[in-house]
């Protein structure tokens, strides 16, 4: 079978060799359960304290204020309802981006349905948000702003620290969802007076299903699953030790090797946009050029269907992602795509481009010879 030339990282990341040796011990030798008394329960009790401390460092916050999850939706859920359900006596308004992840856009409608009021800030064409429209957005009942770190789709690196600085000033509640960021840019979260963020592990080259809330000490927030009273009674149900290891690990490794591994996937993107460019024409870079993720590329090819275009990629053994989602069957625009006013020819052939560690200016090279073919074939059947 041909190799797989990978460009789908925004998707998922393979697990790291260094954080599957770190984590396999812990499903089948040190099993104990965490919250277990005995020497066997204290083991894996102690493995997730060292996890804790490794994201504690990585993000600039205490140990004590890092709460494990199953994953970034379920962070995402539990900011956003844990914060709005603990703070009804304050105010019912909460304040998001148009180009959110659906955990946060389906959670805002879940709140409104039960009465809360949710203001969804206009974004520009690259994706950033208006700065002085999220200041007058602000009410007296507003209780939270939740706007992403960078995005899922375009890459584009929202001023977080800019953002932080008005929910300082007016003395609300900032959640940044940092899924996509984690792994991919610097962050302090008291620096940039972030109150709460989302990140999962299987983006920085861990396992899927296990993610981190992190909750500023003092924030009031209700939870939102019953049962025990793990996680400081934040987040009931038995915890995922095995992964929790294997996402302290991988925070770990992001952060000592992040100015490396931003500089190689810098060069490779800038690489990869100047030769399409150069031998593609009608072509369009969605999202800013230099305020996005170092890995991530949207670009939309004219006159070319980008599900055709994947499906020829994955023939020749590339995987890539559309920039627009598809529902019962039918492709339709992406909300990120809308929201920052692309047509429909350009988001019919939207694709986003995700480099990672693994890639090399061979493959990506390859790819630039797969794309300029294939686009051309599909350009000359509709001519």
């Amino acid at each position: 079978m041909e190799k797989i030339k990978y460009f789908d990282h925004a998707a998922t990341t393979g697990v790291r060799e260094e954080v599957l040796q770190e984590m396999l011990p812990y499903f089948h030798i040190q099993y104990g359960n965490a919250s277990a008394s005995y020497a066997l329960g204290r083991i894996s009790h102690q493995a997730m304290q060292i996890a804790r401390n490794r994201v504690a460092k990585a993000i600039g916050c205490k140990v004590s204020e890092v709460y494990f999850t199953s994953c970034g939706s379920e962070s995402d859920n539990l900011a956003l309802k844990g914060i709005a359900y603990a703070n009804q006596n304050k105010g019912n308004h909460i304040i998001t981006s148009k180009i959110e992840h659906h955990a946060i856009l389906e959670s805002c409608k879940t709140l409104e349905r039960q009465g809360f009021e949710v203001t969804y800030l206009n974004v520009d064409d690259k994706g950033f948000v208006d700065l002085q429209e999220l200041e007058n957005s602000i009410k007296e009942n507003t209780i939270l702003i939740s706007i992403m770190f960078a995005n899922n789709e375009i890459g584009t690196i929202q001023p977080i620290a800019q953002i932080g600085e008005i929910a300082k000033k007016h003395h609300v509640l900032f959640h940044t969802d940092a899924v996509q960021a984690v792994g991919n840019v610097k962050i302090d979260v008291k620096e940039m007076n972030i109150h709460l963020l989302s990140m999962s592990a299987h983006k920085f080259y861990g396992p899927k299903g296990v993610g981190v809330l992190y909750i500023q000490k003092g924030v009031e927030i209700e939870r939102i699953q019953d049962g025990g009273h793990q996680e400081a009674n934040k987040r009931a149900g038995t915890e995922n030790v095995a992964e929790i290891v294997a996402l302290g690990k991988a925070i770990e490794l992001a952060d000592k090797e992040l100015e490396e591994y931003n500089e190689k996937l810098t060069n490779l993107r800038e690489f990869l946009i100047q030769e399409l460019e150069e031998k593609i024409p009608d072509i369009k870079i969605n999202g800013d050029r230099s305020k996005r993720l170092p890995g991530n590329l949207n670009v939309s090819f004219r006159h070319v269907n980008s599900q055709e275009l994947l499906m020829k990629l994955d023939e020749e053994g590339f995987c890539a992602s559309a920039g627009s989602a598809c529902s019962t069957g039918e492709p339709t625009p992406s909300h990120v795509l809308l929201a920052i006013g692309l047509d429909s020819i350009e988001s019919k052939g939207a694709l986003r481009i995700t480099l990672g560690r693994e890639n090399t200016k061979q493959e990506v090279e390859e790819l630039i010879e797969s794309l300029t073919r294939n686009v051309q074939e599909l350009r000359n059947k509709i001519v």
